[in-house]
């Protein structure tokens, strides 16, 4: 009621949390597409590599949540990470790049 209020006042349109764009609203669709396709290139091919990469980014790079949702060891998770940071040669430790890939996983 507070918001509408407000709005009316304003002269401005109500905006109800969570209707606003998004941060892929901001990219035209075929031009994040093509980014994703060029930045995950490296990896194109190797499914478990890409399923391991997105568990991992949506857990907040967490080892054992990552192995337990994907049903396989630890030591395996830290394998294949590390072999999606040398692929794609990215410092996967980097909030940029973590957040990077997980808009262009977002788009395949």
């Amino acid at each position: 009621a507070r918001a509408l209020g407000r709005a009316l006042a304003a002269r401005t349109a109500l905006v109800r949390h969570g209707s606003g764009a998004g941060l892929l609203d901001l990219v035209p669709a075929d031009e994040a597409r093509d980014h994703a396709r060029a930045l995950l290139a490296p990896l194109a091919g190797r499914a478990a590599l890409v399923e391991t990469l997105r568990a991992w980014l949506s857990l907040h790079g967490g080892w054992d949540r990552t192995a337990v949702a994907l049903a396989v060891h630890r030591n395996t998770v830290r394998q294949r990470i590390a072999r999606c940071a040398a692929l794609l040669d990215a410092d996967l430790d980097d909030p940029d790049v973590r957040m990077e890939l997980w808009f262009a996983l977002k788009q395949d």
